[in-house]
């Protein structure tokens, strides 16, 4: 699959990795690193699900049946490690999770197994489109933020989460560090990371790590995308995207469980696209164009940083 997000070549992270020869003293196969690989793995399955596919790879894994054997096994794993943790709803929610994956192997069976690579892009684009969706966008910043410069806060947040493990988004995908594959992408990674540092590092990572996976769910996905998934079931309606709507939302709510988090949830009335009043009470609007993942392209979808250059040189004019 195309990996999103990828490790700086010299990271202070990087140079920590395995120099711990105690480690935390957790064996491989134990309940708990199995536990966050499973978790790890469902993570990576929907962080690819949501990528435009560019390619036959991820079509023929789901014709293969791989794609749901994957789940169901992550599942099975999960129901037996997690010990009474995540909550009363834990189970439920696990319970919730193997049925949509039921509906996905039943979908295929009947009309994804005759699908081709153009079938899937089409009803990709009939559901997010070719540009930012207002119906379900993809992007956290644009819940919560109706004015670019709360947008830009987020964004900011979101890099230096990246940035504090090491991580950089890779130049083969063209998407926003806030699109939910990256971020779903780097909590996979987060996950990953649990694993190896149970066996191999200190307690002090470890929970560098697991507060890490705390504080993004808390401020982050748990906080958008539930509104999201409901918004993704009502656009897609049916196929492939609405199962995966049941699914992310599914995920989550295991995730704030398990977890231990309260995330403070967007309700419609949040969602707004922002907009930047210019000069004389112009308005724009954020989101033209699907592409891109650096803050100044965000700023120049809107004109702020136009704006700003603008208001600079004015100053600099007045002074002068």
């Amino acid at each position: 699959m195309a990996t999103k997000l990828q490790e700086n070549p010299v990271s202070e992270v990087d140079s920590e990795m395995g120099n711990n020869v105690s480690g935390s003293g957790v064996m491989k196969d134990s309940p708990v690193v199995e536990r966050a690989l499973s978790r790890s793995k469902l993570y990576l399955l929907l962080s690819w699900s949501y990528l435009y596919p560019e390619d036959d790879e991820f079509l023929e894994y789901l014709q293969s049946g791989e794609f749901v054997e994957d789940g169901r096994v992550s599942l099975a794993s999960l129901k037996k490690t997690v010990d009474g943790e995540g909550g009363e709803d834990a189970e439920e929610h696990l319970d919730s999770l193997n049925s949509y994956f039921d509906e996905i192997e039943e979908w295929v069976s009947s009309e994804g197994i005759n699908w081709n690579i153009q079938d899937l892009r089409d009803d990709h684009r009939r559901v997010f489109s070719n540009v930012i969706s207002l119906d379900c966008p993809p992007y956290e910043t644009l819940f919560g933020n109706d004015h670019i410069f709360g947008q830009s806060y987020v964004m900011g947040d979101i890099s230096g989460f990246y940035n504090a493990f090491g991580l950089q988004m890779s130049q083969d995908i063209h998407e926003r560090l806030d699109h939910l594959s990256v971020e779903l992408e780097f909590l996979h990674f987060l996950a990953y990371k649990e694993s190896y540092a149970l066996c191999h590092d200190t307690q002090e990572k470890l929970q560098t790590v697991v507060d890490a996976e705390k504080k993004f769910v808390k401020e982050h996905v748990g906080r958008w995308v539930p509104l999201f998934s409901g918004m993704l079931k009502k656009k897609a309606d049916f196929g492939f995207y609405r199962m995966l709507a049941d699914l992310t939302s599914a995920l989550v709510a295991f995730e704030i469980g398990f977890l231990n988090v309260t995330p403070q949830p967007y309700s419609e009335t949040d969602y707004r696209p922002a907009h930047f009043m210019g000069p004389e009470g112009q308005s724009y609007e954020c989101g033209a164009q699907d592409q891109g993942n650096e803050l100044n392209l965000l700023m120049n979808e809107v004109g702020a940083q136009e704006f700003l250059d603008k208001g600079n040189q004015d100053q600099e004019d007045s002074g002068s």
